[in-house]
């Protein structure tokens, strides 16, 4: 049978939260709740992430000449429900 979560209310996270991230990061699980309702649970990251160096795109990613242009600007903002 597994061990419990470590458990943790909004203000107690927000005070430990470097401690959290230890715990997180040997493995451990954290539950944070909102007045007693669990609301989050922090856990590791599975994998490790690669970052690419500056300039990783460089001749990889092409932009019209229109790429900020306002009818652009307002399409997007259209898809995103934003537009006026």
């Amino acid at each position: 049978m597994s061990e419990a979560a470590a458990s943790y209310n909004i203000h107690e996270a927000k005070t430990q939260l470097s401690r959290i991230v230890e715990r997180v990061e040997r493995g451990e699980e954290v539950i944070i709740s909102r007045a007693g309702t669990p609301v989050a649970r922090v856990v590791p990251l599975t994998g490790t992430i690669r970052r690419r160096s500056r300039g990783a795109l460089r001749n990889r990613l092409h932009l019209t000449e229109d790429w900020d242009s306002p009818s652009v600007n307002d399409a997007i903002a259209d898809d995103f429900g934003a537009g006026s």
